[in-house]
């Protein structure tokens, strides 16, 4: 049996689709390649539900989360960063290194946060000119509402700017709509491939802010992505072609399945992967389930457990790689990645080993 990733990221990538990972190179700068680029951007339009264009970076999504900063704002402008845990603390890291002066809205891992608070916190400091928010926090499962944050930045000149490194595909998202103006993603999560690729969507106000941003940029100016892509249908640097050729093929495989199957299927497998933990007697970490994502199941494990050690021993013993809980979580929690191939029959299994192993991580 193959190694089995349940793991938020990255993600399993299915044999389609290394298959058109391994095939010859194209070049970026030729014919071929530029209508390859145009049918993926109509594509990720899609999936990203927007009429503007997607920009496609090479990088980790964290490079796509500092190139929002990097391209948005300017040294000395006041933003509020949405804190809901790690990921949201990343934003707040990159937004300080920069110059940027933050106000910070942090609450308790596992929970979402409170839009009241979000109203108070902007009608006290009216300067704030972005609020930054991780749509689905992958240190603990919580999805946060983007559609009542956009309605408090729609008809203002204040950006709504969304990490869905995580969330897309397997949660709704509609940029459009919603009034989200820069959202990011990344090829390790949804869209079933390897790291190597991030996205990037923009709506018509924020391309007006990136022409007023200071900070300097070279490998991130968002202005030369934009301009590239206008008129030659390319990219300013080397991309990671392969996985750019794979993008299109796993585009296809996601679009004919549909977006909505997806989600439909990834919440059934999250509920029944639920119930199965619950059982074996794990407590659910997200006690509201209405927040609860799509991505993984993350759970407490006994207090009698070692955490660290079952991780350890499932993926030792039958190649099944399941992700630990992070910061104060460590060794505490495990997060069950669901995204892509993960089906019913892969969670019977690793609930299995689980029971197989448990009586040796005992503490």
């Amino acid at each position: 049996m193959s190694k089995i990733l349940f793991t938020p990221g990255p993600t399993n990538v299915p044999e389609e689709i290394r298959q058109v990972l391994g095939q010859d190179l194209i070049h970026h700068r030729m014919a071929d390649y530029h209508q390859l680029l145009k049918e993926i951007n109509e594509d990720l339009k899609v999936v990203f539900d927007t009429n503007n264009d997607v920009l496609i970076l090479t990088s980790s999504g964290t490079g796509s989360m500092e190139s929002t900063i990097v391209n948005l704002f300017s040294t000395n402008d006041e933003v509020l960063v949405i804190n809901t845990g790690w990921f949201g603390e990343r934003f707040i890291e990159i937004c300080q290194v920069y110059g940027l002066q933050v106000h910070e809205l942090r609450y308790e891992w596992g929970k979402t946060y409170n839009v009241v608070d979000v109203q108070e916190m902007l009608e006290k400091h009216p300067a704030i000119k972005g609020i930054f928010v991780t749509y689905h926090e992958t240190a603990t499962g919580v999805v946060n509402n983007l559609e009542q944050l956009g309605n408090l930045t729609k008809n203002t000149d204040r950006l709504l700017i969304a990490d869905c490194i995580s969330g897309m595909i397997v949660q709704q998202f509609h940029l459009d709509e919603w009034g989200v103006d820069c959202a990011v993603a990344s090829s390790q999560k949804g869209f079933l491939l390897p790291p190597g690729l991030s996205f990037v969507a923009l709506s018509n106000k924020a391309k007006e802010a990136v022409e007023h941003s200071n900070i300097p940029k070279y490998y991130w100016d968002y202005r030369k992505y934009l301009n590239y892509f206008y008129n030659k249908a390319e990219q300013p640097f080397t991309p990671a072609i392969s996985i750019v050729v794979a993008l299109q093929a796993a585009l296809r495989q996601l679009l004919a399945k549909g977006l909505p199957q997806i989600i439909e299927d990834k919440q059934s497998i999250r509920k029944y992967a639920e119930d199965k933990f619950k059982e074996l007697g794990f407590t659910l970490f997200i006690e509201d389930e209405s927040i609860r994502g799509n991505v993984l199941v993350p759970v407490i494990v006994p207090k009698d457990i070692d955490g660290s050690k079952l991780t350890a021993l499932i993926d030792e013993r039958y190649d099944f790689t399941v992700a630990g809980g992070m910061g104060i979580y460590a060794g505490r929690m495990l997060r069950v990645g669901i995204i892509g191939e993960i089906t019913e029959r892969e969670i019977d299994l690793l609930i299995e080993y689980i029971k197989e192993v448990l009586p040796e991580c005992k503490k």
